[in-house]
């Protein structure tokens, strides 16, 4: 059997597919989670690669973690599987990279919380998104309760994780799960349409999703101090000094960025 995640590169310019393929479900195996912190070594390092999709192929994004790690698990194992999922979708999380999921299909469980771990999640019409892990006497553990909270807020959070429901297209984008819905064919070349418009932006952007990430959850004080450093990188780039000639020479909107 072939790698459970691929990276596969040039349907456009600057961006990478992040592919995730274990038929029929895209669960998250032991070999898949293996699979997936080897490819986002790779991605954390390739300079050419500017903006990422995640995708899970046309008929399924995933449907969470394989049932087989949680059999006989203990608090010790439990623990050490949680921390495991965690630190895989946090090193995907704060890779430079922008990061855009395109859902297709079932993202439920792990499945939804790798998505949310993404900056931008693109779904189909036919998605289905949700925490089922109640269900189970359990809750979701790679990040969910964490992530879903600060994107939907607390009290809509508790109530998805508490019924375990699904969550459909319409009301996904409504609360702010999803991003954009679009006919289940196009999910793909939309996600890829705005990664590539991403891929085309000044290295400024990967040093505001840093700053985003590091000050949300700082008192406002600290959160301004690591924007006030975010901002003094910007001028140590290439792009800073592109953009600003750009401006004064040919107007707003006209620089041409390298990413550096």
């Amino acid at each position: 059997m072939g790698e459970l995640v691929r990276i596969e590169t040039g349907a456009a310019e600057g961006v990478a597919t992040l592919r995730l393929d274990n038929p029929k479900r895209n669960s998250l195996s032991a070999k898949l989670l293996t699979d997936f912190h080897k490819a986002v070594g790779e991605l954390s390092e390739r300079a050419d690669i500017r903006a990422v999709v995640v995708w899970g192929g046309p008929r399924v994004f995933s449907l969470g973690a394989d049932i087989d790690l949680l059999d006989g698990l203990d608090v010790s194992g439990a623990r050490d599987l949680s921390r495991r999922f965690n630190t895989l979708f946090r090193a995907f999380e704060l890779l430079p990279q922008i990061t855009i999921s395109a859902v297709n299909g079932y993202a439920l469980g792990g499945g939804c919380e790798l998505a949310m771990a993404s900056e931008f999640r693109l779904v189909g019409q036919g998605a289905v998104l949700g925490f089922p892990e109640v269900k189970l006497g359990i809750i979701p553990g790679a990040g969910g309760t964490q992530r879903l909270s600060r994107l939907v807020g607390i009290t809509r959070a508790k109530e998805l994780i508490y019924s375990g429901r699904n969550v459909w297209p319409e009301e996904a984008v409504s609360i702010g799960l999803a991003s954009a819905v679009f006919p289940d064919d196009e999910v793909y070349d939309e996600a890829l349409k705005l990664a590539a418009g991403y891929a085309r932006g000044p290295a400024a952007m990967s040093i505001a999703k840093r700053a985003v990430l590091d000050g949300c959850s700082l008192p406002l004080d600290d959160a301004l101090e690591v924007e006030i450093e975010a901002f003094a990188s910007c001028f140590a780039t290439e792009d800073a000094r592109v953009g600003v000639a750009s401006y004064f020479e040919k107007g707003p909107g006209k620089a041409k960025f390298t990413g550096r």
